[in-house]
């Protein structure tokens, strides 16, 4: 089925890119989420199928799937959403829709191949192949600001992606110096404590730094800020969701090869350094920021911080980080459907620029409101759930220091992101605001992903909770 799936991808993607209609481009992107849906469906099906040598859908796979056609659909629908409206109001190539689709599909597929992959090598291939097509989403818009954010991305994320290279590397250096040659994920998981300590530290190192340019992860964290910031919000929606979620992934498989060696809780203490600085970093950049999707970059910079600490914890932390990840990616995939109806009504993403959302539309305060208490991990979120497992598996392993401080570094969160949410909501608007009105409709997609994190955080399903166990059972506990 996955071979079918390339290649009926691909040719979905051709014929995106050589298609001007806008009837056919919808019709093409439809057929295209069907296919995703329905590779997601087969791979749930056949759990731990290896297929093509490479690929095999596994509990973190299918968990990663699952997120995945979700937010397709919804970004897909958004997508046709902001295209119209950019249509309208700017003078853009009428290739340029074409050329939208098609890198937004090729995003897609590169995604799903990064998940699927059961390779070391195949996932760098799949998660290189990310990065172009996501420059070429970047610089949609065209502008000067645009053409820095595709340039500095592409830049940036293949430097770090050779750091990654060298890291896989290295690791074929202890592979070969324990007499294999089977870099698939299984195979090192079960030879890695032969390997010598030197190099899987090297490689990990280099692993880490190199995959913290997706996961947008300190210390690599600043393109990803960038790209969110210029992205077209559907985009944005993506990068810092999935395409985060791309980038732990590959962290987090390789950091399975080494959790059964000696040097296990050193790797833990990469993490936990990773992760709270990535939480400083972000929180001292969201008490001065002044540009609403530049809020959300930090933002996510910071629940990546968690999700990291999750995992250098270990025990309850390694549960919590697949549930934080869930939850974040729906929660802030919202954020971005609805900043870009904010922009629509204000037209402009500065937040001193906005103001009296209630007045000019109910129904996206509303989110907005609950958006925060998701974002902000107040009950009875998910993100609530999922956080406090996190501390809780902080306050077992004895890390008092470290958890005074991340709750410290949250407390400021909390009141930086509420201050500016609610200067949206509930101050009065700075100036003329040119108002176009929003049918209620268009935010069915954030109410129903809302829906999700609620009803997910309390009433998760015996599948979800079996696919999360699934993904740690190699994990040491």
């Amino acid at each position: 089925m996955i071979i079918y799936y390339f290649i009926i991808a691909i040719a979905l993607i051709g014929s995106l890119f050589f298609t001007r209609s806008k009837i056919l481009h919808h019709i093409l992107l439809m057929l295209f989420n069907a296919l995703q849906w329905g590779l997601t469906v087969y791979a749930y099906l056949h759990l731990n199928r290896e297929e093509l040598s490479y690929f095999i859908p596994d509990g973190a796979a299918m968990i990663m799937l699952l997120v995945l056609a979700v937010l397709s659909s919804a970004s897909s629908y958004h997508s046709a959403g902001y295209l119209e409206y950019h249509h309208r109001h700017h003078t853009t190539p009428h290739r340029a829709k074409s050329i939208y689709y098609a890198a937004f599909c090729l995003l897609i597929v590169a995604q799903t191949g990064a998940f699927l992959s059961s390779h070391i090598g195949v996932t760098w291939v799949f998660v290189e192949l990310t990065t172009f097509a996501a420059t070429v989403l970047i610089y949609h818009e065209r502008t000067e600001y645009a053409i820095e954010a595709a340039w500095k991305y592409l830049f940036v994320c293949s430097v770090a992606l050779a750091f990654s290279f060298i890291g896989i590397l290295l690791l074929s250096i202890a592979a070969q110096e324990a007499a294999t040659i089977n870099l698939t994920y299984s195979s090192l998981i079960h030879n890695a404590v032969a390997f010598n300590p030197f190099w899987l530290k090297l490689a990990f190192l280099f692993v880490l730094i190199g995959y913290s340019a997706k996961m947008g992860l300190f210390p690599m964290h600043t393109v990803c800020v960038d790209a969110h910031t210029v992205a077209p919000p559907p985009i944005s929606a993506f990068i810092s969701t999935t395409l985060m979620n791309v980038g732990f992934m590959a962290i987090f498989r390789f950091y399975s090869v080494i959790a059964p060696t000696s040097i296990a809780t050193w790797a833990n203490y990469i993490l936990l350094v990773a992760g709270i600085l990535s939480v400083f970093v972000a929180v001292v950049y969201l008490i001065r920021v002044r540009h609403f999707k530049r809020m959300f970059a930090y933002s996510s910079l910071e629940n990546m911080g968690i999700v990291a600490i999750g995992l250098g914890t270990g025990g309850i932390g390694y549960y919590a980080a697949f549930l934080h990840l869930i939850f974040h990616s729906f929660t802030k995939a919202g954020m971005f459907y609805q900043i870009q109806q904010v922009y629509r009504i204000f037209n402009n993403y500065l937040i001193r620029r906005t103001g009296g959302y209630f007045h000019y539309y109910n129904s996206g305060a509303i989110i907005m409101l609950l958006l925060f208490v998701c974002i902000t991990a107040m009950p009875p979120s998910g993100l609530f759930v999922s956080e406090f497992m996190i501390l809780k598996a902080m306050a077992e392993k004895g890390y008092f220091m470290l958890l005074i401080l991340l709750l410290v570094l949250l407390t400021f969160s909390v009141w930086a992101l509420g201050k500016n949410f609610f200067r949206l909501i509930f101050s009065p608007p700075y100036g003329n605001v040119p108002e176009e009105k929003i049918k209620p409709a268009e935010s069915l997609s954030q109410w129903a992903l809302l829906g999700m994190v609620f009803y997910l955080g309390i009433y998760p399903p015996v599948e979800l909770v079996n696919l999360i166990h699934a993904a740690i059972i190699t994990l040491p506990h």
